[in-house]
């Protein structure tokens, strides 16, 4: 069999690894000049939480996320596994309570546990709570590494190409093109998300944190170098357009909050992304003729995609189906 894939973010890529490993011939078509030209998972915070998710997710991400960390533990040696800490102020205590009543697999933690957990952090939060069995990855690290996986198996990446009208002769193609498939898949909408990347040598997180800010809950994942990636904007806009001054302030007012020296931080990059979402933010494998629609990871790609990639290898290569993410077209299901 041969398949061809289009989009190298990250359902992009982790399809053609799963597909690649099975022996299938596999090619790689992308539209941008270079790997995370164009991708908003170049822009992602990498982090590997399906247990927070279930904070404002359906219990399907939680289930996706946690058969994916094994996936990403395997295939990139860059996946740490150091739990994840959510920490409030005092004054936003209740909403730790409610986030912890909505998501599980976690250990409640007082000041002096996680003053232990990460040291800089110490006597500025009475009580948190650690979930010891999520990890995070740095995203653009593990989409080059993938890549390099996929040129060890054979697999061309070809840059700088649309997607073809019509399959190629011969061909099944697997279409993970995010937004720009939107002319097959009418119900998408683009949802942008923001992002800050910081460097400050003075502060070190050994894991994410997350902050229950009263206006903008925000995220600060760890990268190597010194470096924060801080983010939490959900914006309904297709429009990838830079940050506004607005959010901007936000993402930073709240990273200072969690530390006031991120106060003193240098703004190494201002990145967005626009991400593919349906209306219940859950993602779809969808059946076009001989094209497989692998879409609508929303704010989850690197979570989640492990998961769907190993789903849609199977649609392609047995012709299972998965009820929880395949369904009908909606014109189809209009139509009948």
């Amino acid at each position: 069999m041969r398949v061809t894939v289009i989009g190298a973010g990250v359902a992009g890529l982790t399809c053609a690894l799963e597909l690649a490993e099975r022996g299938v011939a596999v090619e790689v078509l992308e539209r941008s000049a270079q790997l995370g030209a164009s991708a908003c998972s170049w822009f992602a915070g990498g982090m590997l939480a399906p247990w927070c998710e279930l904070e404002s997710s359906d219990p399907l991400i939680a289930r996706l996320g946690a058969q994916s960390i094994p996936w990403w533990r395997e295939r990139f040696a860059g996946t740490l596994i150091n739990g994840t800490l959510v920490v409030a102020n005092g004054r936003d205590a209740a909403d730790l309570t409610q986030f912890a009543a909505r998501t599980g697999h976690f250990e409640p933690l007082a000041s002096a546990e996680i003053a232990a957990l990460e040291p800089d952090l110490a006597g500025r939060f009475s009580q948190g709570l650690y979930f010891r069995d999520e990890g995070h990855l740095d995203p653009r690290a593990a989409l080059t590494a993938l890549a390099a996986r996929l040129g060890e198996l054979g697999v061309a990446i070809r840059y700088g190409l649309e997607a073809p009208a019509r399959s190629p002769a011969g061909r099944q193609v697997v279409d993970c093109t995010g937004l720009a498939a939107r002319g097959q898949l009418t119900d998408l909408r683009g949802v942008k998300g923001e992002m800050l990347l910081l460097r400050l040598r003075e502060l070190s997180l050994s894991r994410p944190v997350r902050l229950l800010h009263p206006r903008v809950p925000v995220y600060v994942v760890p990268r190597p170098d010194g470096l924060f990636m801080v983010g939490a904007t959900m914006i309904e806009s297709d429009q990838g357009t830079r940050i506004s001054a607005r959010s901007m302030l936000e993402l930073l007012s709240a990273a200072y909050a969690l530390h006031p020296a991120f106060g003193e931080a240098e703004i190494v990059e201002i990145g967005t992304g626009v991400r593919a979402a349906f209306a219940d933010n859950l993602p779809r494998l969808r059946r076009h003729g001989e094209t497989l629609y692998v879409n609508g990871l929303y704010r989850h790609g690197f979570l989640i995609a492990p998961a769907l990639a190993r789903r849609a290898a199977d649609v392609v290569l047995h012709g299972r189906h998965f009820p929880e993410v395949m369904d009908a077209d909606p014109r189809q299901r209009r139509l009948a």
